[in-house]
C-alpha cells in the first residue's frame, strides 16, 4: 500500500504535510509507504528534522519531485492545464499508472478534484463525484456529502450521495445500516425545492438504504442521521458554520472564566471534562474529506491541516483501499441502484 501526499498543499506545507506523513509512517510499522509528491529541494530539509521520526527499519516513505504546485489563487481547470508537473496532478498521475493506492491533499480543494477528474475518471454510473466531510456530533460522527464539489445538483446525483455516503460510513466507519436523511428546510416530504423533493421519492423508493426522511440544520450535530445529503453550496456554508462552533465556544469560556479565583479554580477542576469535549468536537481526529465517485481513492483535507490531520487523513484512506470503498461503490450503482437511469441522467 502507497499513499501519495501533495506535499506542497496546504497553508502549512510543506512542514505539516512531512512532519504529519512520517509520524504515520513511523505508527504503521512498515504496513504502507508515504510517497512525498513536490519540490525536492524543499521536501529533504524538513525530513532531516525529525532524526528521531526518521530512525528504523520499518519506516517507509520516498520522494517524487514534482517541480510545480497550484496556488489558492489559481484558477483550477487553467492551471493544471497550463502546470503538468503540478503536485497534485503528479500525484493522481501516479495514482491512474498503479505506483501509489491513494493520494492526499491539502492544498486547492478545486484542484484536487479536478486533477482526480482528469487522471482517475469517474466510476461506472457515478454522475458527479461528492466530497463527504466528516463532523463530530458527540456519539460519532455524521458524513454531511456534498461540501463543496457541486454547486448546484440534479436530485439522482444527491440520491447517489447518500449511497456513497453510505457505503463509506458502512465500510470505513463501521456503522451497521447507516441512517440517511435529506437536509432540508423541515422534516415533511413536502418540504425542499423540487430537486429536493425529487430526490426524496428516490432515496425513499432505494431498499438498500436506510433512508429516514428529511433533516434539518439542527439535527446534524444531534446525530440525527449518519449521513445528510445536499448539494454542495449548502454543504459548504454548512461545514464553515460547524468549524466556527469549536473556537467561538472556546473563546466565550475563558471569557467567563475571566479572573475571579472561584471560577478558575472550577475550571482548573473540570480540566479534563475540557479536553474530553475538546476531542469529541475536534475535526483533526477524522483528517480531511473523501471524494467519493472517483475512480481511485482521494482525500481532500482543510488547507489548515496540522500534522496530526494529515496523520489522521492517512488513516482514512488506507481504510477505504483496505475495504475496498471504490469498487464497492461502482458495484453498488450498477447491481441495486439504477445504473441505466443514471448514465441516461449523465
Amino acid at each position: 500500500m502507497r499513499i501519495a501526499l501533495d506535499a506542497m498543499g496546504g497553508d502549512h506545507a510543506p512542514a505539516a504535510i512531512v512532519l504529519g506523513g512520517l509520524e504515520a509512517a513511523k505508527l504503521a510499522h512498515g504496513a504502507y509507504e508515504i510517497v512525498f509528491v513536490g519540490d525536492q529541494a524543499q521536501i529533504e530539509p524538513e525530513i532531516a528534522r525529525h532524526p528521531l521520526l526518521t530512525r528504523g527499519e520499518n519506516l517507509r516513505y520516498s520522494i517524487y519531485h514534482a517541480s510545480e504546485k497550484i496556488e489558492m489563487c489559481d484558477a483550477p481547470a487553467a492551471a493544471l492545464k497550463k502546470k503538468k508537473d503540478a503536485s497534485v496532478l503528479v500525484a493522481a498521475r501516479l495514482h491512474r499508472e498503479g505506483k501509489v493506492d491513494a493520494i492526499l491533499s491539502a492544498g486547492h480543494t478545486g484542484a484536487a478534484m479536478a486533477a482526480s477528474l482528469m487522471e482517475l475518471g469517474r466510476i461506472r454510473g457515478v454522475n458527479r463525484p461528492g466530497i463527504g466531510s466528516l463532523i463530530p456530533n458527540g456519539y460519532g460522527a455524521t458524513m454531511l456529502i456534498d461540501v463543496g464539489a457541486n454547486v448546484d445538483c440534479k436530485a439522482i446525483q444527491l440520491a447517489q450521495f447518500g449511497v456513497m455516503g453510505s457505503i463509506y460510513m458502512n465500510r470505513v466507519r463501521g456503522i451497521e445500516s447507516p441512517k440517511v436523511a435529506l437536509l432540508s428546510n423541515g422534516e415533511e416530504r413536502s418540504k425542499g425545492t423540487e430537486v429536493t423533493r425529487e430526490a426524496y421519492q428516490i432515496l425513499e423508493a432505494n431498499p438498500r438504504l436506510n433512508f429516514i426522511g428529511n433533516v434539518e440544520g439542527r439535527d446534524i450535530l444531534k446525530g440525527t442521521a449518519d449521513v445528510v445529503v445536499c448539494d454542495g453550496f449548502v454543504g459548504n456554508v454548512m461545514l464553515k458554520f460547524a468549524e466556527s462552533l469549536g473556537g467561538v465556544f472556546k473563546h466565550h469560556i475563558k471569557r467567563q472564566i475571566g479572573k475571579r479565583v472561584f471560577r478558575q479554580v472550577g475550571a482548573f477542576l473540570l480540566q479534563p471534562t475540557f479536553t474530553g469535549l475538546r476531542k469529541i468536537f475536534d475535526y483533526e481526529e477524522y483528517g480531511g474529506a473523501p471524494l467519493l465517485g472517483i475512480n481511485g481513492v482521494c482525500i481532500i483535507c482543510h488547507g489548515g491541516s496540522t500534522p496530526k490531520a494529515i496523520r489522521n487523513a492517512i488513516r482514512e484512506a488506507t481504510k477505504m483501499i483496505s475495504e475496498g470503498i471504490t469498487e464497492i461503490i461502482g458495484q453498488e450503482l450498477q447491481e441495486h441502484h439504477g445504473v441505466k437511469l443514471v448514465e441516461q441522467e449523465a
